[in-house]
């Protein structure tokens, strides 16, 4: 444990209103309740593929979702903190 103490307070290094974003598994929470909900509304799948779709399709809505509109960490937030200069978002999402 002695020897992970640094990787596990390196969250602390970032500035304070940043922290409890940082260390929190909320988003991810959120994400698995919301993949976990939709496969239980389909009930059974016909193979494989079919879920990998599903959950494929779940994961670029919240990909989407965190790139347009909600943002848990903002860009401009994150600015002070990047070793970047300039922080922007980019014309047309890959």
């Amino acid at each position: 444990m002695d020897d992970a103490e640094h990787d596990v307070l390196a969250y602390m290094t970032f500035p304070r209103e940043h922290r409890t974003k940082l260390h929190s598994t909320n988003p991810i929470e959120r994400l698995h309740a919301e993949i976990k909900r939709r496969t239980r509304v389909v009930g059974i799948f016909p193979n494989e593929d079919a879920i990998t779709r599903l959950v494929g399709t779940i994961l670029l809505e919240h990909n989407d979702e965190g790139a347009v509109s909600r943002r848990y960490l903002t860009l401009e937030a994150i600015a002070p903190v990047s070793d970047t200069l300039t922080v922007k978002l980019p014309a047309v999402a890959a």
